[in-house]
């Protein structure tokens, strides 16, 4: 028999995939993003935005305060499109018949954190389009 588990230890925090509808929204204040944002970040979650995303919500970083903070964040990280990844994502798209690379990186990058991974996304009728199996949640 394997041994179990003891009550009071828990389990590693769930990483946390942004796509670019959760930046804006965090960006504009939306109260349940924030909060959503607060709660990762006390549970020690990591925070990963696909380069592909911030390359969609990134224009003036002298007024976008709240996202420059969130980059800095020890917690964050910013995975890059590599040739890689925009080769999967394009064959991803291709299989899916969908035309969204960015879309396409965000599930990805999702599936290499691991089938823990929670995506916040205001655009779930496209992500779950191209992989019925990640966890979304709405923004």
């Amino acid at each position: 028999m394997g041994k179990a588990r003891p009550r009071n230890v828990r389990s590693p925090p769930r990483p946390v995939v942004l796509d670019s509808g959760a930046l804006i929204a965090f960006e504009r204040g939306d109260e349940r993003m924030r909060a959503l944002l607060v709660e990762a970040r006390k549970a020690g979650a990591r925070l990963v935005i696909p380069a592909g995303v911030l390359g969609q919500v990134w224009r003036e970083p002298t007024r976008q305060v709240a996202i420059v903070s969130l980059l800095k964040a020890a917690e964050t990280t910013v995975p890059p499109l590599d040739k890689v990844l925009a080769e999967a994502a394009g064959i991803l798209c291709g299989q899916r018949q969908a035309s969204d690379v960015i879309d396409a990186s965000v599930v990805l990058v999702a599936r290499r954190e691991g089938p823990r991974t929670v995506v916040v996304t205001s655009d779930i009728a496209d992500l779950r389009h191209l992989d019925k199996s990640i966890e979304l949640h709405r923004i």
